[in-house]
């Protein structure tokens, strides 16, 4: 037969019961009442009306979070044994819809070395995305899914060369994994310059304290009226998690570089004839005490010929001669070569571009006319 009271026998428990009552009985009734009381729920107070910056954040998150993308990245892999293909994840960040033609952008980084890559808007619905186009240099993709009937509306453009130092920031994206992640905080600095593995710099960066991690990368970073300012892209962190240095692509930057990787699948950028060299600038500019951007050589026929610029030029015993060095784009100093392509990106489409220009020791002004 089983023992219906496994820890005691049963008369031991019956008696046990019996002495309980007893006690609990005896007890006076205050006590009593303080233990029923201590065990109800308590009462909910009321809150009121939220903040109106409180409303303005919320209503500033539900109106952009459907834009934005979680997408995560597999990579096809051969059995060495089967010679079998199948896909593996490799990992995932974030993204935002561009347009109602369904491209969606994201960094660079987090498409690179993928085989497929699969976006989830803020509807629950999954898209596969063919690649459009990515530019490196400025760690940006843009991605193309077909939305169908879907009616999402793309978070509005804003730009970014009006921005100041204290003004609010929102950031929304897929740290670790965990979707639609909301932060804040404020602009800390501007036109920062960084270098990436593999020898890349991007240059015009925004510097935030809004938390950003591994997974934001590729999501957007929104000012208060909900305007899209910037493209989260990286951080700094000794830890790997966010110590409230994170840096995004700003929007003029992206409202220049993806529609011509739309147009064209690639960034082609402004190009003025002249060839350039970072390790020969390096050398020289230390040689010369000038900081600067040493022209090389000038191809003939084009706008910096026209212009009258000059290359190195080689002696008749085999020496060199320096040519001209280029101090400043539009009165903004330069000292390497990836800091006047970034300038130069900054002119795309414009008519001219002032250079100043060091030659013999002497500096002038040459306007270089019909960019590239």
């Amino acid at each position: 037969m089983t023992n219906l009271c496994p820890f005691l026998p049963c008369g031991s428990r019956l008696f046990a019961g019996a002495v309980l009552s007893v006690i609990v009985s005896l007890l006076p009734p205050q006590l009593l009442a303080g233990v029923s009381a201590a065990a109800a729920p308590r009462p909910v107070s009321p809150r009121g009306e939220l903040q109106a910056d409180e409303k303005a954040t919320i209503a500033l998150f539900e109106r952009s979070r459907d834009a934005v993308a979680y997408i995560t990245t597999s990579q096809r892999v051969r059995d060495l044994w089967s010679r079998n293909v199948f896909s593996v994840p490799r990992g995932s960040g974030s993204g935002f819809l561009w347009d109602q033609s369904g491209h969606v952008v994201t960094n660079y980084h987090v498409i690179e070395g993928a085989s497929e890559a699969t976006v989830r808007l803020g509807d629950g619905t999954d898209y596969r995305s063919t690649l459009v186009g990515a530019s490196p240099e400025h760690d940006i993709a843009v991605l193309r899914i077909k939305l169908g009937k879907s009616r999402i509306a793309p978070i509005p453009l804003g730009s970014s060369h009006d921005l100041r130092v204290g003004q609010k920031v929102f950031a929304i994206g897929n740290p670790f994994g965990l979707d639609w992640t909301f932060t804040s905080g404020i602009v800390s600095a501007l036109d920062r310059s960084l270098g990436e593995e593999g020898g890349r710099a991007i240059h015009h960066l925004i510097q935030t304290d809004a938390a950003i991690n591994p997974g934001n990368s590729g999501g957007p970073l929104l000012d208060s009226a909900g305007r899209l300012i910037g493209i989260n892209t990286m951080i700094y962190s000794p830890s790997g998690a966010s110590a409230g240095i994170g840096f995004a692509v700003p929007a003029d930057t992206l409202n220049s570089v993806v529609p011509e990787l739309i147009r064209s699948g690639r960034y082609e950028r402004p190009d003025l004839g002249l060839e350039l060299d970072e390790r020969v600038n390096a050398r020289l500019s230390r040689m010369l005490d000038v900081r600067g951007v040493v022209v090389v050589r000038v191809e003939r026929g084009s706008s910096a010929d026209r212009a009258g610029l000059r290359g190195i030029t080689q002696t008749p015993g085999g020496g060199f001669v320096a040519g001209d060095i280029i101090t400043a784009v539009d009165g903004k100093p330069v000292d390497s070569v990836d800091k006047f392509q970034a300038l130069l990106d900054d002119k795309r489409g414009a008519d001219q571009v002032m250079l100043s220009v060091s030659r013999q020791g002497k500096v002038q002004r040459i306007a270089v006319r019909n960019l590239r």
